[in-house]
């Protein structure tokens, strides 16, 4: 019996081509509630960067598990050591790549380039405010956005020994300290609710949630996640502009 849902954000719950919560995936999550099922977000996204949706959570996985809560309490937070993060800023400030910051609380954005600016466009977000990059030294970080190639994400793992860099995106990386994740925050929140692993689904499209989809009791991907995914996924589902939740609710929820 399932008693909690999990999902993603970009290109499950919101799609690239609407950015809007469809229709049918608010049936779903009326489905999911007379059943009893709970549900949550578990994203890479910071909260300052999660938008206003038609549809509740209990409890949100942010930043790919490095910062995880509910209302009332934090049940994870786990951010990147200081010494990485010197480490990256020292990178980005001499090959001028432009990086992003995020804080419990906020988020910053340092030597902006084209490239930042259509990720803010695909995403359909507002870009946070231009600072100096020593400037982002000091913080207590708990995920960098890293603006660079797929070619350059073994140097850089080489050189942050205490982080992972979960990539979704061929134009950029996620940078979280090792150890977070969202499978990882799945399990907190589990513990804290008195769900067993079993009990839960997840649903979700990007290479970040390949953890997330293994975990779960079942695990869905969605039918725009890559080859990748689904393969470790124990379900594919529909596209999310051709209600991939729903169709995977009606399934699963019977």
């Amino acid at each position: 019996m399932i008693k909690a849902a999990f999902f993603d954000i970009d290109g499950t719950l919101l799609s690239f081509n609407t950015h809007c919560v469809s229709d049918g995936t608010v049936r779903a999550f009326d489905r999911l509630h007379r059943h009893g099922v709970r549900t949550f977000i578990s994203s890479g996204r910071p909260m300052v960067l999660i938008p206003p949706m038609p549809v509740t959570f209990e409890a949100h996985i942010t930043m790919n598990g490095g910062l995880v809560f509910t209302p009332e309490r934090i049940l994870l937070s786990n951010p990147i050591p200081a010494a990485d993060l010197d480490a990256w800023l020292d990178l980005a400030k001499e090959r001028n790549l432009c990086t992003m910051v995020f804080t419990a609380d906020g988020m910053m954005l340092a030597q902006p380039n084209e490239v930042g600016a259509r990720l803010r466009d695909q995403l359909e977000f507002t870009l946070p405010p231009v600072v100096d990059i020593d400037t982002m030294r000091h913080l207590e970080a708990y995920q960098i956005i890293a603006i660079m190639p797929a070619s350059l994400d073994t140097q850089v793992a080489e050189l942050l020994p205490h982080c992972r860099l979960p990539r979704w995106h061929p134009a950029f990386t996620d940078i979280v300290a090792a150890g977070n994740s969202k499978a990882r925050g799945m399990e907190a929140i589990c513990n804290h609710f008195g769900i067993r692993q079993e009990e839960t689904v997840a649903f979700g499209d990007g290479a970040n949630d390949i953890e997330m989809l293994e975990w779960a009791g079942v695990g869905v991907a969605m039918g725009n996640a890559e080859q990748v995914v689904k393969n470790h996924a124990d379900m594919v589902t529909t596209t999310v502009d051709e209600e991939g939740i729903e169709y995977a609710v009606n399934q699963l929820i019977t």
